[in-house]
């Protein structure tokens, strides 16, 4: 077996797990995948360091790390039962060096300063607006938002995407792309 064989492996072994253990929904592992690829593709371009907003079960998180060498992740999450998973299976797939796991709220991480990413992704994390401003405070000059869409459709209001700074760039149907102007 390839090294890059065994990794997928890995990667849908433990993304398997996170499902029987309930952090992640019912959909095949292979369409999780899927999804979380598309935040892979909307990163194109971004270098440095990734934040992942209730990274939760591992997705897109784990799957950026596998796919983008890269890149410096933090996987965020309140859930201490959480985050341990995600440090069991950051250490398992050979991610410890580039991954931090952090179990901490999001706003206590805001104003403690530990913020300034290149890019911030989401998948799940909240409401709309809610997501979208955590993230804008999440992410330096130039950094790039991506957040999961849903098949609803246009969910993002322009005064919003004014107010925080932001433009709507080119992306997929599964996920949207913002850039700080």
């Amino acid at each position: 077996m390839t090294p890059e064989v065994e990794v997928e492996a890995l990667l849908h072994e433990a993304l398997g797990r996170s499902q029987r253990l309930g952090f992640l929904g019912g959909r095949p592992i292979a369409e999780v995948i899927e999804h979380a690829r598309s935040f892979v593709g909307a990163l194109d371009g971004v270098t440095g360091s990734v934040v992942d907003l209730g990274a939760g079960g591992g997705v897109p998180g784990l799957v950026i790390a596998v796919d983008r060498p890269d890149l410096f992740l933090t996987l965020l999450d309140r859930r201490t039962k959480r985050t341990d998973f995600l440090a069991q299976m950051t250490r398992r797939l050979g991610l410890s060096e580039r991954v931090s796991v952090v179990a901490a709220d999001v706003e206590d991480v805001i104003r403690s300063g530990h913020v300034d990413f290149d890019a911030a992704v989401a998948r799940g994390f909240g409401p709309p607006g809610f997501t979208l401003r955590t993230a804008a405070r999440c992410v330096g000059d130039g950094g790039v938002i991506v957040i999961s869409e849903p098949p609803s459709g246009d969910r993002w209001d322009p005064s919003l995407l004014d107010e925080l700074g932001l433009k709507r760039t080119p992306s997929t149907e599964q996920v949207v792309r913002f850039e700080r102007c």
